[in-house]
């Protein structure tokens, strides 16, 4: 019952990140497409990440809303965090001056801040598949 529980507040914890993040970043989409610009990495690719970025965040906070997607959610919701912090890694390493796309109250966060943030929700992630697996195979998950 106790991992059953982590694993809701695990996925909780998701799906209101990637929602938060998600709507801030779309409500001013121009800003975040601006934002992505000024990166190194990501300029040529700035106005399709943007809004791939937020529909990705959104599809995922879904797939972890219901149980029958919650496996595929929780890999997705990992891979992504890994690729967030990867990028905030490389970013560590040709400047600190590139402002956060993130949106909201995150946008506030520095980046060192922000990679320790990221890789507290890998681990989480991590935390949610190794729970879910065996909860899967005893088939303790609910069905829609």
């Amino acid at each position: 019952m106790k991992k059953k529980i982590t694993l809701e507040i695990i996925c909780f914890l998701f799906i209101f990140l990637f929602t938060y993040a998600a709507v801030m970043k779309l409500m001013d989409v121009e800003k975040f497409i601006v934002q992505i610009g000024q990166s190194p990495l990501l300029t040529k690719f700035a106005e399709l990440v943007a809004w791939v970025i937020p529909a990705a965040e959104l599809l995922i906070a879904g797939m972890l809303a219901f149980p029958r997607f919650r496996s595929i959610g929780l890999y997705m919701a990992f891979s992504l965090m890994v690729m967030f912090t990867a990028y905030i890694v490389a970013i560590l390493q040709f400047s600190e001056k590139i402002p956060c796309a993130c949106g909201g109250v995150l946008d506030s966060m520095g980046w060192t801040q922000h990679l320790i943030f990221n890789i507290g929700f890998v681990v989480l992630a991590l935390i949610g598949i190794i729970l879910h697996t065996p909860l899967q195979r005893n088939n303790q998950v609910v069905r829609d």
